[in-house]
């Protein structure tokens, strides 16, 4: 079970508790995934899968400062407050009620009473309405909880997302600027070529506007670099600055990756943590309102000081004692308490439906997470082949246009077939490290443990 081991309910009153309904979780991953080991990606905190320095400073930054992981840690806290109160629920309530009169009669000496009581009032869980309000109320603080938690593996994403696009971007900023110059050396050679007579006008041209094209694409490159600092810099709540980072090349991640048993995947995913948790309040809230059909059995007493009962007691006073019970029972408002029981019932079973089908989003998250992987590792091998291809292709057009053999055309086909699948191969290289984001992210790994290192 996901949650048996965190909260632990026990029953109450005439109703049972929680438990899970049965969820079919075979093959939620897919045939092709399955793995029959409980080890799995998502165990490994994040600065054991993402650790290269830049980057998790840039994490510890987030962390402390991101306004929605702020505003999360709020909710936590009024979620925590209601909570109390539903606890302190189960206390007698005591309030102190002082009173004082002076009175005269047809002219006689003024008369001084007065009552020092301290009234108490406690409501015997009979039926467990309020044990099931405080049960309700800690599911839905445990699922502001997980909120929290889905915000932070979230950012600890979008960060690490946002990095490596930098990093991708340089990768594709320098390739382009290592190619605009080769234009530039070609359209050198042309010209020389022209004056000695081995090609034309047009040839020198072709590769002029083709240098100038190359060049103009880096001004592109820098554009989008400065758009990702900014974006990365307004979810660290930072002012727009150049970000500090490694490259490309640098980084290291596994080469094989476990997702583990479904079950696994449940434990640990702040969306289906919090989905059931849903349904677990839901169903405490039907209980609640269950037990409103039920009389409710209150016991009062009142203890204090007087001189007001008469002959009785005199100043400076004596003691006064009186107790009391009552027992309600609904009669003339029964039906709406009925109908108060059918809409939770309601919402209830829109929950546990809820809860179904964020599994299912889980498991197909998941699959389709691990093909992306596959898919940008088995295009990544293919592309090696394809670009040491492109570059024997250049090497011998240049060879041969040196030689008068070719045309400019050929050249120009095989320089820019060249760029494309170097700018493809860095492409795949991202997807790849994109889709082992992802499926951190989609395994619910992140989780709060040591939210900052010790300084």
């Amino acid at each position: 079970m996901i949650l048996c081991s965190l909260v632990c309910f026990t029953s109450c009153g005439i109703y049972k508790p929680y438990h899970r309904p049965e969820v079919e979780t075979d093959d939620l991953f897919g045939e092709t995934y399955q793995e029959k080991d409980t080890t799995s990606l998502r165990d490994l905190q994040w600065q054991e899968l993402f650790t290269n320095p830049y980057l998790q400073e840039l994490i510890y930054r987030g962390l402390e400062n991101n306004y929605d992981l702020q505003s999360a840690q709020l909710t936590i806290r009024q979620a925590e407050a209601a909570l109390m109160t539903v606890r302190l629920a189960f206390l007698p309530s005591l309030h102190l009620a002082p009173e004082g009169a002076l009175s005269s009669f047809d002219g006689s000496a003024a008369t001084k009473t007065y009552t020092l009581p301290v009234a108490s009032s406690w409501e015997i869980d009979v039926f467990g309405r309020l044990q099931n309000a405080k049960k309700g109320s800690k599911a839905a603080y445990l699922q502001t909880k997980e909120y929290k938690q889905a915000v932070r593996t979230g950012l600890i994403s979008a960060i690490t997302n946002y990095y490596y696009t930098l990093l991708m971007l340089d990768m594709q900023y320098e390739i382009t600027a290592h190619t605009a110059e080769s234009w530039r050396e070609s359209l050198e050679t042309m010209q020389a070529m022209k004056e000695a007579g081995m090609t034309t006008e047009a040839g020198v041209r072709q590769i002029e506007g083709t240098y100038y094209a190359t060049k103009a694409s880096l001004e592109d490159i820098r554009q989008q670099i400065t758009e990702v600092e900014n974006a990365l810099s307004l979810l660290l709540m930072e002012t727009p600055q150049p970000v500090k980072r490694g490259r490309m090349e640098e980084q290291t991640f596994p080469t094989e990756l476990s997702t583990g048993i479904p079950l696994q995947l449940l434990a640990w995913r702040p969306d289906v943590r919090s989905a059931e948790y849903a349904l677990m309040e839901a169903h405490y809230v039907t209980n609640e309102a269950r037990a409103s059909l039920y009389p409710s059995l209150k016991l009062s007493g009142v203890a204090g000081w007087t001189n007001s009962a008469g002959s009785y007691i005199v100043n400076p006073g004596k003691l006064l004692l009186t107790a009391a019970g009552s027992l309600t029972q609904p009669l003339f408002n029964k039906g709406i308490h009925k109908s108060k029981v059918k809409i939770s019932q309601a919402r209830q079973q829109d929950a546990a439906l809820n809860f179904q089908q964020t599994l299912l989003n889980a498991g197909a998250e998941v699959n389709n997470t691990l093909a992306q992987y596959q898919a940008a590792r088995n295009k990544q091998e293919i592309r090696v082949k394809q670009i040491a291809a492109m570059e024997q292709a250049l090497e011998s057009t240049e060879l041969l246009m040196r030689h008068g053999s070719t045309t400019y055309l050929e050249i120009l086909t095989a320089r820019q077939s060249l760029l494309s699948a170097q700018l493809a191969g860095i492409s795949d290289r991202y997807s790849e490290i994109q889709s082992i984001i992802n499926l951190y992210r989609a395994l619910g790994g992140g989780r709060e443990i040591a939210e900052y290192p010790e300084k």
